[in-house]
């Protein structure tokens, strides 16, 4: 796998990716996520592809000043369990570290245990902070 800043040609492959791995949900349009993604640090949003450039995994990274996020990590199924995650967040991390971030944060919906297993693997641990959200701007 190749990791490369995301390309607008790959706006489809990538929804059809979230699909495929759960991540879309009904409050949250996925193009306008990548549409949003796109006006804030967009060489942060990074797509993993294969050798004709068919796109297998993609994590939105973004860097506040004060904590870095990874979002939409996501692998193809069928290439799920050969270090792709892996690599992307390596990647991220690598990303954050060059611009001084000193901590990365990223959110799990309660009760994934196999993606919170992920993380474990990788040094992740639950910080005991709950996370709320309002949304305010409406995507359905």
């Amino acid at each position: 796998m190749r990791i490369r800043p995301f390309d607008p040609r790959d706006t489809e492959p990538v929804v059809a990716l979230w699909e495929a791995c759960g991540l879309v949900r009904p409050w949250n349009d996925p193009r306008r996520d990548i549409a949003r993604k796109l006006t804030v640090q967009p060489e942060m949003f990074l797509v993993g592809v294969d050798d004709a450039d068919a796109v297998l995994a993609s994590a939105m990274v973004g860097y506040d000043g004060h904590r870095g996020w990874v979002n939409y990590l996501a692998v193809a199924p069928s290439a799920q369990g050969e270090g792709l995650g892996r690599a992307l967040m390596a990647e991220a991390e690598r990303m954050l570290m060059e611009r001084g971030c000193p901590k990365l944060n990223l959110q799990i919906r309660a009760g994934n245990e196999r993606v919170m297993a992920f993380y474990r693997a990788l040094g992740y641990a639950e910080d005991g902070a709950v996370s709320f959200g309002k949304r305010l701007i409406a995507d359905a």
